[in-house]
């Protein structure tokens, strides 16, 4: 394979989006896509909210892997699992046993869900969803049913919480925190988000752990302090995600919480790549899109010879949670401020400042979200 070839590991929004943008800036370098899956493309972040949006897990899907393969003029290898990386003879080791040698290696392998270590004859069949097939299974699942009980009421969480809902669903929430969003809301608009949800429908059983999940006949059994449970049909698990580190940590990668990479996404080794819900950047790893798009964009100009430091600019998350819409930028925890708070019956804005009044982070929710333009201009980039 001549030296210049790029191969991506990943057919996420990370792998395409190197892929896609590596294409345009250049036609010539050979690109092959590895997909441990169906290799197709579409949307992760529409998973949850696809029940209230009318999409189909049919639907959700953009183009298999064939379109997008004719579409970008490269290669893509669906059902193609990576066994161990080579970085000597620079060559991936496939299930298969083959061995593709590349000029540059581009690891997009995304994350794991957290799985909890929960007791109980029930806790196997927890559900996850990470992946466009996990959440065909998860429809398939919850057909017919009426109680979905959610582990986690962080991001993933609330907004599952708020699409089963908005269809009809009962839905129990378990987290230990206090509030939902627990780790990028301040206390008053954690509980305006609760307060909103629940009357969408959600019943949140906050600052309680599950302890066991035993069997009913046809659903489930979750207990919780003091032997009190919860019955529900389906538990869905949303509690986070892991970054998958293990094949860059065999091959002698640097890793921490995700692969480690500098701001050109390099990593410990040369010519092996990283980016996405896989990669730590300076000591960062932001499972969102916007800096996947970024980190895919310069990414791609490095590969195409230009090389391009990775910038991110401040990119406010937004929250689907249309019973209480949201949008967040949460302060960097090494950064000194107060959060200063006003609280209406439609709104919540909350801005974290310094002690000059510098705006840090900012927390809109209901009403409030319309202020998010003028706002986020005045944030500080997240890497300058």
């Amino acid at each position: 394979m001549p030296q210049q070839s790029v191969v991506i590991v990943g057919s996420g929004l990370a792998g395409y989006a190197v892929a896609r943008e590596l294409r345009r800036l250049n036609t010539d370098i050979q690109v092959t896509l590895l997909s441990a899956d169906h290799g197709g493309f579409y949307s992760k972040p529409m998973l949850s909210n696809a029940l209230a949006t009318g999409k189909t897990p049919d639907s959700i899907l953009n183009a298999e892997a064939g379109k997008m393969a004719d579409q970008l003029n490269i290669v893509i290898r669906p059902y193609t699992r990576v066994d161990a990386i080579d970085a000597v003879e620079e060559r991936v080791l496939l299930e298969n046993g083959e061995r593709l040698g590349y000029g540059r290696l581009v690891l997009a392998l995304g994350a794991d869900p957290v799985r909890l270590a929960i007791p109980g004859e029930g806790a196997d069949e927890i559900v996850s969803v990470n992946d466009l097939d996990d959440y065909r299974h998860f429809r398939e699942r919850i057909e017919g049913k009426r109680h979905i009980a959610i582990l986690g009421a962080g991001l993933i969480g609330c907004e599952f919480a708020n699409d089963l809902a908005a269809k009809g669903y009962q839905v129990s929430v378990f987290d230990l925190s206090p509030q939902p969003l627990g780790r990028l809301l301040p206390e008053q608009a954690g509980q305006f988000l609760q307060e909103k949800l629940a009357l969408a429908g959600v019943n949140f059983l906050l600052g309680k752990t599950v302890d066991k999940i035993g069997k009913t006949d046809g659903g489930y059994r979750l207990f919780y302090q003091d032997e009190q449970f919860v019955e529900a049909d389906v538990v869905l698990s949303a509690i986070g995600l892991r970054p998958r580190i293990g094949l860059a940590e065999a091959a002698g990668i640097s890793v921490k919480r995700g692969i480690q990479v500098d701001r050109y996404l390099q990593s410990s080794i040369q010519n092996i790549h990283a980016l996405g819900d896989c990669a730590e950047v300076d000591g960062k790893v932001l499972p969102f899109i916007m800096p996947i798009t970024h980190a895919g964009r310069a990414l791609a100009a490095t590969l195409a010879g230009t090389p391009t430091r990775l910038h991110y600019p401040a990119m406010p998350v937004l929250v689907k949670t249309p019973g209480c819409p949201t949008v967040v930028s949460p302060p960097d925890p090494h950064m000194e401020g107060e959060w200063q708070i006003e609280t209406s019956q439609d709104g919540v804005k909350a801005l974290f400042q310094d002690a000059a009044g510098n705006l840090l982070g900012f927390a809109l929710l209901g009403t409030a979200t319309s202020e998010r333009q003028t706002l986020t201009p005045r944030l500080p980039p997240i890497l300058a």
